[in-house]
Parts: structure tokens; sequence; C-alpha cells
């Protein structure tokens, strides 16, 4: 998952409701069957992870990751199974690294490299300079004071206490908070100061390397000796020239009092990283299971297969992904054939700025006007939705819905119908059967941060799963614990199987659900 939305596009209510449709009886006793007693959901998860592991996107792992599931598409007899490229730029990966404090006295300390920047020469040794820079205004308060030197550059903050348990399930109470319909607004000064503050860190690391750092460190968002490593940088002829690692918030808290207390302490670091420019293009993995009535559009799910390099991108998002994959084999080893196409997504490059969904959008659904010059990642992820007017394709019609996947491994609790108010009666009604497995909340509430987003905002029915967060947020979500082993196979199974349920329903009723208009330019939002 990328990271929560800054802004909602407006939003309108569709006005005519449609009779809904449910598998029938005989149909969804084969689905579950299927899913519990033959289930290779944690199959497909445990090789995503343990043997594959981090897929960053363009990276060797996610190479082995596009074969893959290629391969386990067409095992299961799916059609239409392809690749489908868009430009995203290098390839990165970690071989290893390792970072110490050698003077006053000799400790080692949790570190991460930092995503697409540059491996070392060999071990650096310097003295540290606390230079804490949030913003391009604070570059004056350091110019001529870093070279040679390895800088740490973010604020060390302040321990705060921890009042919420680290592992949770929902509860009814949790989820009915979430039934809430939310006004969407548009401030176009709090944008423009998102996009000022998108940026930051190209204009930091040139601003490093412009003065002579030999390394630039952060701190960790975390406690708890969690790390990262992210970084966004990925553009070919563009990346960073300075090495970059994350240390972990009690290293660097360490650092940074010692700083203060005393003489500067010393570190080693050796960052052994590596470009791969074999290929500038990523690929989103398709495949279908064809539907009998080709006028009839076509539904899908989807998931993304990418992941940071900190842990085996275990609950984010191998979790999802073979979620979608084993709802495909469900489907096609229960021989029920749909009437419309169901089509199955694995995106690459979520991470860095939904870059996969947002190219097959833009290839197959709609397209937005070009931005008048090129954008960091978080520029593209914060004004994609920003621009207009927004300009149908022909197939924009033929989707008629979308289900995601990317909120880890958490039993699926229900759905959230984005604002969609007219879908809702429908939605209830297929999830009615599953009451008994925990699953029967439809929510109002919208989401973002992940590949429904945008398809939602450019007026097709795309939907995320509401899911028990479990650790995710806590401890999981882009970290060195993000393994195998917080994955849970019986809310897996479960997940697998409500999502195959959805996608036949949706394959086979009568009419596709209510779409909300596409959105306009909207006015700013009179406080």
């Amino acid at each position: 998952m990328h990271k929560l939305p800054f802004l909602l596009a407006p939003l309108f209510l569709a006005a005519s409701p449609i009779a809904a449709q449910t598998v029938e009886g005989t149909q969804l006793a084969t689905i579950i069957a299927e899913g519990t007693s033959h289930s290779e959901v944690m199959q497909i998860a445990e090789h995503l992870t343990d043997t594959i592991g981090p897929r960053m996107t363009n990276s060797p792992g996610m190479r082995q990751a596009e074969q893959w599931t290629q391969e386990k598409f067409k095992d299961w007899g799916l059609s239409n199974v392809h690749k489908e490229g868009f430009d995203f730029g290098r390839g990165w990966w970690i071989e290893r690294s390792s970072v110490r404090m050698v003077t006053p006295r000799i400790a080692s300390l949790t570190a991460i490299p930092i995503a697409w920047t540059p491996a070392t020469k060999g071990v650096v040794s310097a003295p540290i300079v606390v230079a804490p820079m949030s913003s391009a205004g604070d570059f004056a308060n350091w110019r001529g004071k870093l070279a040679g030197k390895i800088v740490l550059v973010s604020s060390p903050g302040t321990p705060t206490d921890k009042t919420q348990p680290p592992f949770k399930r929902l509860s009814d109470e949790d989820i009915a908070k979430l039934d809430v319909f939310e006004q969407p607004k548009w401030d176009p000064a709090k944008f423009a100061a998102a996009m000022a503050g998108a940026r930051f860190e190209k204009e930091l690391t040139d601003f490093l390397a412009a003065e002579g750092a030999l390394v630039y460190v952060t701190r960790s968002r975390n406690d708890g000796k969690l790390v990262h490593g992210e970084g966004y940088q990925h553009f070919a002829g563009d990346t960073p020239t300075v090495p970059g690692v994350e240390l972990a918030t009690e290293d660097y808290r360490r650092l940074v009092r010692m700083a203060k207390a005393g003489a500067a302490p010393t570190l080693e670091i050796e960052s052994l990283v590596h470009f791969d420019d074999s290929d500038p293009m990523a690929y989103n993995v398709i495949a279908d299971i064809k539907g009998s009535d080709p006028k009839a559009g076509y539904v899908m799910a989807g998931a993304h297969l990418d992941s940071w390099a900190a842990g085996d991108g275990a609950a984010d998002n191998a979790a999802g992904s073979a979620m979608v994959m084993e709802a495909a084999r469900i489907i096609a080893a229960s021989g029920i054939k749909p009437k419309r196409t169901i089509r199955f997504a694995l995106w690459s490059g979520e991470e860095q700025s939904l870059y996969g969904s947002i190219a097959y959008i833009e290839k197959h659904l709609a397209t937005r006007p070009a931005p008048d010059r090129k954008l960091t990642d978080d520029e593209f992820y914060y004004s994609w939705a920003t621009r207009f007017p927004i300009t149908t394709l022909p197939g924009h019609k033929d989707l008629v819905a979308y289900f995601n996947l990317d909120n880890g491994s958490g039993k699926v609790r229900g759905i959230y119908a984005e604002n969609n108010m007219a879908a809702v009666p429908i939605l209830r009604e297929w999830l009615a059967p599953f009451a008994p497995m925990g699953a029967s909340s439809v929510v109002i509430q919208k989401t973002g941060g992940t590949d429904h987003q945008f398809m939602q905002s450019v007026g097709i029915p795309a939907f995320q799963f509401i899911q028990d967060p479990l650790d995710y947020s806590s401890r999981v979500h882009h970290s060195q614990l993000d393994t195998y082993d917080h994955l849970r196979a019986d809310d897996m199974r479960q997940g697998a199987i409500i999502l195959a349920a959805m996608l036949l329903n949706a394959a086979n009723a009568d009419k596709a659900l209510p779409r909300m208009p596409v959105p306009k330019q909207p006015s700013p939002t009179v406080q």
C-alpha cells in the first residue's frame, strides 16, 4: 500500500438502483469447498515471499514474480495471460549493508539503504553532522558545513507513549464508525503546499551532493528498531548521487544525544546496492477468465505485486496478490462460466505512485491532461486526480466493477462503498451469505492509497475490502517484519473465497453496478 490520499476527487451519486443477483447455492458451495479443502493461497504467498522475496519495481525479484505469476495463471487455464508495460526507470536491489558506530565506542546499528540511492565506495568512515532539514529553506543553515561528513538530516523527535495494542481485530463498533459520508473538499492552497513538499526529497539529495556530503542518514518513522528504506527517485538519469541509509529511531536518537553532549560520533557505513538498467519498463500482469457474452463488458480484481526491500513484501502485498490469484484459481477450478469476462491484474509500481494501475487506466479507461513538466513520484500521486478534463476512452464503459485487496492478510469484514450510495444495497446482498464468516458490512466511506483509488476517480465502480488490521500499520507496513510469519492463513482463505464470489456476482448480474458520473473540475470548498 502506497500512502494515504491527500485529496478526494469530487463525487456524485448515481440515481438508478438495479436488481442484484447473487451466486446461487450450489455454485457458492462449490466455491467454498474449493477455497477451503483445496486452497493454494498460502502456497502462493510462500513462494512470493520466502522463495522470491522482495519485489521492488524493476528489480530482479520483481522480474521473477512477473514470470512466475504468469505461469501459474496459464497452469490454471486462464486466457489472455500477458504483461502490459509502462515506462518506469531503474531497477534497484540490496546485496548487503552495514552501519557501525566506531567512536567513542563500537556499536552495531540497525539500518537499511534508502531505495534508489547509490552504493558507497567501499566502507565509508567519517564523523556525523546533525543537520535536520525539512524544507529547502533550511539549506542556508548548513551550506559549507557538510563536506566529507555523514549527515543526519531528520529531526530526532521525541518518544511517545504507545496507547494502542500493536495487533488488532476490528469490533462491530470500529466498523460502524466507517459508515459515515464525508463530503468531498477541494482546497487549492492545501494542494499547492503538498506539491511544494513533494519536491523536497530531490531538492535535499541535490543539495547534499553539491555540498560534498559522503552519506546522508534519515530516521525511521517507527520505533522498535524498525526500518523501511523507502525512496522514490527511480527515474533514469535522475537518481541520487549521494548514498543514503535509514537508521532505526533508537540508534538515531542516541547519535543525536551523543553529538549534543560531546564530540560527534564517527560511523562506518557500507552500502552494497545495485542498479538494474536492463529494461526501463515496468509490467502489470494480466489474465482473464473469458465470459460468455463479449458485449457485456468485464469485471476485475487487482492487487499490487511490487513491494519494498526491507522485508519480503508479505502483508504488503503478497497477501493481496495471493488472494487475487487464488480467487482466479477457485473460479477456474469450479467450472462456473461467467457471463462477463473476469480479469485479474497484478500491478507494478504501486509503492512509488500507483503507476501500474494508472498506466492501465490511461491505456484502457480514461486520460487526463499531461502535466507541464516532469513530476516527482509524490507530485505525480498528489496531482493525478486534479487534472481536468477527464476524457473517457471506448473501454471505459466495458469495465463494470473493480475489486482491490491491499490491506494485509487480515480477515475480510466487508467492503467500502466509496461514496457510491446506489451500490450499497447490492453489495450488501452479495455479502450476506458470508456473515457467518465475519464479512457482512458495507460502509459508505472512501479509502485511498492503493490501486482502486484512481479508477474510482474516473467514474469506475471500484472498491476496496475492509480487513482486520492485525499488526499491518503498527509494525509490518514496509518494514523488515513484513515476512510470511505475519500472514494469517484462515483469513486469507476466507478473503479469496469472498473475492471469488463477489467477482462472480458482478460478472453474472443482469445489470452492471451503478456508476457515478465522471468527475469534473471542482470548485474550491467554501468554509
